[in-house]
């Protein structure tokens, strides 16, 4: 335990200075537009969305996820995405709506999407299989770079870690990829007290992701409030504001991914609903 919280506390040391500080909007544009901040074509860029809350109570969630695939697809147009991520909480504890929001809005993506179902979902192996096509855990390989999607959430919407032997045997098997990253929609660390209800204590999956160097990053949903990284040690762990949902960041947006032909990495976080790009950063 005592080693554990060294861990922590390393690793919040780390990150004090960068994302506990407001977003800045480094990258504004007087058109509504943003800046690549990579030259060239990258190997791989994908855009990261999550907590669309769709159905939630009062608020104007067919908005919020229309405007989503507008902003995905104007984005793609512009730009190009090899695939898009949808990172939990389609839903607003209603999984009798998530063949809606396939149908009706992820469907109009004009760019491969992909799915893991958040604590909102209410959602199983069965329940996303059946929407889906797949199941709540599986493995996305893109070339010599890799996905590993992991539920962390029950169907009554209660957090639980994600299935360890699972994670274990995917990154074993892609060993040899040259990038892997790590879709989770609740982080399995709690950094901060305040995380105390926020965050799932998962330090076998910390473990895991570590025991791997073409683990580069892990993506997070779950935290409206957060759009920019935390670290375990040399991993960071990106998140992306939110979609939906009465509450968060002031804007709404979606994080973009880019993999250069020497296998660096730039992320930045898009204001979708207004015009900067916020935290970028290459590693």
């Amino acid at each position: 335990m005592d080693s554990r919280r060294k861990f922590i506390e390393k690793s919040i040391a780390g990150i004090a200075g960068l994302s506990l500080l407001p977003a800045i909007n480094a990258f504004a544009s007087d058109d509504n537009t943003y800046k690549r901040t990579v030259s060239g074509k990258p190997k791989l860029r994908f855009a990261i969305a999550s907590d669309l809350h769709y159905g939630q109570p009062e608020t104007d969630f067919p908005l919020f996820t229309s405007n989503m695939v507008k902003w995905l697809n104007e984005d793609h147009a512009k730009n190009h995405f090899d695939l898009v991520i949808i990172n939990g909480d389609l839903v607003h504890d209603r999984p009798d709506l998530l063949p809606e929001v396939k149908k009706n809005y992820l469907d109009k993506l004009s760019v491969p999407y992909y799915t893991i179902p958040g604590n909102h979902d209410f959602a199983d192996a069965q329940v996303w299989k059946n929407v889906f096509g797949y199941e709540d855990k599986y493995v996305l390989e893109q070339g010599d770079i890799a996905f590993v999607f992991a539920n962390t959430a029950s169907v009554k919407g209660k957090y639980v870690c994600p299935d360890n032997v699972f994670i274990k045997n995917s990154l074993e098997k892609l060993k040899d990829k040259k990038v892997v990253f790590v879709i989770l929609h609740i982080a399995p660390v709690k950094w901060l007290k305040e995380d105390e209800n926020i965050f799932l204590d998962c330090p076998e999956t910390v473990d895991l992701l570590h025991a791997y160097p073409n683990v580069k990053a892990a993506f997070h949903g779950h935290n409206h409030d957060l759009d920019g990284v935390r670290h375990t040690g040399r991993l960071p762990h990106f998140f992306d504001s939110h979609i939906g949902g009465s509450w968060g960041t002031s804007y709404r947006g979606y994080r973009v991914v880019e993999v250069s032909d020497d296998n660096s990495i730039t992320t930045y976080q898009v204001n979708a609903s207004q015009n900067p790009v916020l935290n970028t950063n290459k590693f």
